[in-house]
């Protein structure tokens, strides 16, 4: 087999990004910032692209300049009821389990959001474990350390028996510069060089890249 370790995105990967909850976590993003670290309300929109475009996160930009309570932010950006936004996709889960590699979830978010979006997706039990912000000691993606952390977590040494799934481009290139296949999911970006496949949902996974369950 040639690939023994795929790594999933949470947020706007397992799910279709029109559902809203990704936006909604954004609102809550904002609402933090003003309300819990009082930025003005009109610095907040500029403040936060150039925190995802230099840290990869907010959130890694609140802790860098502002000194945040990760743990406190975290509940607060994700206390939103999922039940309003997502539901199972059918298929999902059986795809997924049928893959012969080992699943990780990988995310810049905290494990109690992820468990409770598997929860509402269905999805509990199709994967080994979370790889969340916490246990890559706030390392996040596209930081070059989160992805080698998550390959030790994971157990695979070797990055070309691995691949990324992701909605961001920004986050699937240094996962292509350590050697991972990356798989970029959804209508949100173009494919850039670090895209190695292009699939719009999941579900078209068996048809776009049958290489996943190649055993030889």
């Amino acid at each position: 087999m040639k690939y023994t370790t795929l790594f999933f995105d949470l947020d706007d990967t397992l799910y279709p990004n029109e559902n809203g909850l990704w936006d909604a976590i954004r609102e809550r993003m904002s609402l933090f910032m003003a309300e819990k670290v009082g930025i003005p309300w009109d610095q907040i929109p500029e403040l936060r692209k150039e925190y995802y475009q230099t840290y990869g996160t907010t959130l890694r930009g609140l802790q860098i300049h502002y000194h945040v309570d990760p743990n406190e932010y975290l509940a607060y950006v994700h206390d939103l009821p999922l039940e309003k936004f997502i539901e199972p996709i059918p298929g999902l889960r059986e795809m997924l389990l049928s893959l012969p590699q080992q699943r990780w979830i990988f995310t810049n978010s905290d494990s109690d959001h992820a468990h409770r979006v598997l929860k509402y997706l269905d999805l509990e039990g199709c994967f080994e474990g979370i790889i969340d912000i916490r246990e890559t000691d706030f390392a996040c993606k596209p930081e070059l350390i989160a992805y080698q952390r998550a390959q030790t977590i994971a157990g695979e040494p070797d990055p070309h028996k691995c691949v990324m799934f992701d909605d961001s481009p920004q986050n699937l290139e240094p996962a292509h510069q350590l050697g991972f296949a990356t798989i970029l999911v959804g209508s949100n970006y173009q494919p850039t060089e670090a895209v190695d496949y292009h699939i719009l949902d999941l579900l078209s996974l068996p048809r776009k890249v049958p290489v996943l369950w190649a055993t030889d």
